[in-house]
């Protein structure tokens, strides 16, 4: 299941934020979206999860809760 994460504190790396999902099951991919001119972090990112149940459980033990000084929105993906 693939998570939408938004309102990521500009600083937060992929690393710190496959850590914090990580604790909820298996992390399949993290991928923060990048400005294409700076290089910086847009303030969210996506994270894939191969199991539904840990993928529910990360999003509703995750929404609202502070990562970097920021309360970040968690969600599921929609499809492209």
């Amino acid at each position: 299941m693939k998570l939408l994460i938004r309102n990521l504190d500009r600083s937060t790396t992929e690393a710190e934020l496959k850590e914090v999902f990580e604790s909820h099951g298996p992390v399949q991919s993290c991928t923060l979206v990048l400005d294409k001119d700076t290089g910086l972090s847009k303030g969210f990112a996506f994270v894939e999860m191969p199991h539904t149940g840990a993928a529910k459980a990360a999003m509703k033990a995750l929404n609202g809760k502070d990562v970097g000084g920021q309360k970040i929105r968690v969600k599921k993906a929609a499809p492209k």
